[in-house]
Formats: structure tokens, sequence, C-alpha cells
């Protein structure tokens, strides 16, 4: 199963025009429940920012946070850095067309990446489990931040994070494989993940689980099965409204009751980092 190339069909679909790419943003904040949990934490940064701020969205993708926290915080600079040239040619025109002018686009290899302590917040969503060194950009992160600065960092759990499901040898039916393949490892151990900030120099450290059991049927619900099928063929495409009327109430109703509970276990993490 593949689900980074639907994933980049869907954005050059949602692409075409501003209005279809803001409209993008509107489901993303509402199906992916990661969004939720990210967007819970901002409020809490916000209440404690609400002047001016300088921040990286380190890795930014499709734009979807960078364009939340332009678009509300005028005052707030934002620079959006990825190592996708397309993602950053994409992120630079619509944002221009949308008339931000508070946000930014660059080309950037995270293990790479030089900046002198100028970022008050730096989000890593969903991008260190594409990186296989992992240190080598905590330490880069850390020295980008402020005195005070903060990392929050959202990524698969070691829990089934990436949809990794274990088999026999035969690759073709059996081996262990992720249904997301663009993943260099299947997972953080909370533990393990924390220990790692604190080696780069961060002084404090929190994490807690997400995706926990509704949201790993939120998940199969809003995510996962519509994929599969749209691997199957692109005609799902066309179904694609109608089962989203009916798999979309139940999946907001289990992503508010993931966000609203604490979980011993879940295949997703929140973690924050203060320099």
């Amino acid at each position: 199963m593949q689900y980074d190339p639907i994933k980049s069909d869907l954005g050059r679909f949602f692409n075409r025009t501003p209005r279809l790419r803001i409209l993008f943003y509107r489901l993303l904040n509402l199906l992916l429940l990661r969004t939720w949990h990210v967007k819970k934490e901002l409020r809490i940064w916000e209440s404690q920012h609400r002047e001016t701020a300088k921040i990286l969205d380190a890795g930014m993708g499709f734009g979807q946070y960078s364009y939340l926290l332009a678009q509300h915080h005028p005052n707030w600079e934002i620079l959006g850095v990825d190592i996708k040239d397309d993602q950053v040619d994409d992120c630079d025109t619509f944002f221009r067309k949308a008339g931000l002018k508070n946000a930014r686009f660059e080309v950037a290899d995270l293990e790479r990446f030089s900046s002198p302590p100028l970022f008050d917040l730096i989000l890593s969503i969903d991008v260190m489990e594409h990186i296989p060194n992992d240190e080598a950009v905590f330490q880069n992160f850390f020295h980008a931040l402020k005195p005070g600065g903060m990392l929050l960092i959202s990524t698969p759990s070691d829990q089934g994070g990436s949809d990794v499901h274990p088999h026999d040898e035969d690759i073709s039916e059996n081996a262990s494989h992720s249904f997301i393949g663009e993943h260099v490892r299947d997972g953080y151990n909370i533990l393990m993940i924390q220990k790692k900030l604190r080696e780069a120099g961060f002084s404090c450290t929190e994490a807690y689980y997400t995706y926990g059991k509704p949201g790993k049927i939120s998940w199969n619900l809003s995510m996962k099965y519509p994929i599969v099928m749209l691997n199957l063929s692109k005609l799902f495409f066309i179904l694609l409204p109608f089962y989203y009327l009916i798999a979309f109430p139940f999946a907001l109703l289990l992503n508010q009751m993931d966000i609203s509970r604490k979980h011993s276990s879940g295949t997703g993490l929140i973690v924050k980092a203060w320099k």
C-alpha cells in the first residue's frame, strides 16, 4: 500500500487554485488527529506570546501550519524550510497569492541546517521519522532556538506509529513493512526521544502519547481505508465525498475523544523541549 504517492496526488489536485488549497488545509485540520493535538499545544504557547515571535516550520511540507500561524498572527515571522524544491515553490506561490507577507520559504536539509539563535518556536510535525541522523537535527534545532525557546514535535511512536505489521520472510506478502513508505524508523520510544533531546542540549522535555484507542480507529476511518481504496483504483476519487459523508462524523467524535484523554500507550507522540 502506498501512502505518500496518494498524498502527493491529493496535494497536486488541491493546489490548482488558492481556494482549493485553503479547503485542503481546512480538511487536514479536521481529519488529521495530529493537527488537533498540535493546535492544542500551539494555543497554550500562543497565550504566552501574543506580540511578536519568530517561528521555524521545519519540514513544512504543504505549509499547513505556516498558513495557520501566518494568517492568525500577522506580527509573527514564519520561516518554512523543506528539502523538496517543489514544496517550497508551491508554498511561495500560494502564500504570495494569499497575500501573506509574514511567511517565507527556503530549501534546506535539516541534517545540515544552521542558524543563529533566532527562533522562539520550532515546529517539527511528522518530520523526524523521515530523517536518519536525528541527533544532528536535534542539535541544529537547539542552536537555532533563542534561550527559553520551545521545540514542538509530533511523530509516530514505537507502538505501531508507522502502521508496521510483523509478518514472515516473504517480502511480497509477509515481510514487515510500513504503510508509510518514506519512514526511516518505525516510531520513537517515548523515553529514548527525550534522552536524545537532552543529549542535544535541551534543559527540559515533556512527552505524551497520542492516537490512543479512539485515535487508531479514527486514523483507519479517515485516512487508511480511503488510501487503501485509492491504491486499488483512482476511480475511488469519485466516491470519496460520499464515503466521508458517512465516516466524517464518526472521525470527528473519535478525534475529540482522543484529544480529551490521557493515553498509557498510543501510536503517536507529542514531544516538547525547551532550551
